[in-house]
């Protein structure tokens, strides 16, 4: 049997993707401290990061921020987990996602609240979404300098919504999301 783990990271932000990671893990090879992302240090998500990657299979799914503002972030979510199960190389016998709102997919699905915290499936796949997220935020942040990218990674803080301010939004920027409509309009 093979089960994913299927997590998001990234809707709430005011710029850049929502990424999505399908995640299957064999059981003797499941690196110790799986855990919801965030509640893990940069340091030990990147060794977790690295020791997935190399023991997992792993697909990732990304929706734009373009696709995001055509489609909603709740479909873009949905969208981009589907891609992420898709990119996988061993098709799921089953599928474990965080929270109450699963894709559809050709293979069972359950939905876990705060499933990132305690199923290590979803954990290990919230991990990697956060660590590919977050490496393409830091990118981002070399191409758009002056909002502050690489720190909080779109996300909006007053160190973000200053930037929109002064120097209004840029392409990665959700144009649906309303401080950045707001901005848009200055």
């Amino acid at each position: 049997m093979s089960i994913c783990g299927i997590d998001e990271a990234g809707r709430g932000p005011l710029a850049g993707p929502v990424v999505a990671a399908a995640v299957i893990l064999p059981a003797r090879r499941r690196p110790k401290g799986l855990a919801d992302s965030k509640q893990i240090d940069e340091v030990m998500r990147e060794a977790l990061f690295a020791d997935i990657m190399a023991h997992g299979i792993v697909g990732v799914g990304i929706s734009t921020s373009a696709e995001i503002d055509a489609l909603n972030i709740r479909q873009a979510t949905l969208l981009a987990m589907r891609r992420a199960v898709a990119a996988l190389s061993v098709p799921p016998t089953a599928a474990l996602v965080d929270g109450n709102d699963p894709p559809e997919l050709d293979c069972p699905v359950e939905a876990i609240i705060d499933g990132d915290a305690h199923v290590p499936l979803i954990g290990a796949a919230s991990i990697i979404a956060k660590v590919t997220r977050d490496r393409m935020m830091v990118e981002a942040c070399a191409r758009y300098p002056g909002y502050g990218f690489a720190r909080h990674k779109g996300y909006g803080v007053p160190e973000h919504k200053a930037a929109l301010e002064t120097l209004g939004p840029c392409p990665i920027h959700r144009m649906s999301f309303k401080p950045v409509a707001l901005a848009a309009r200055r």
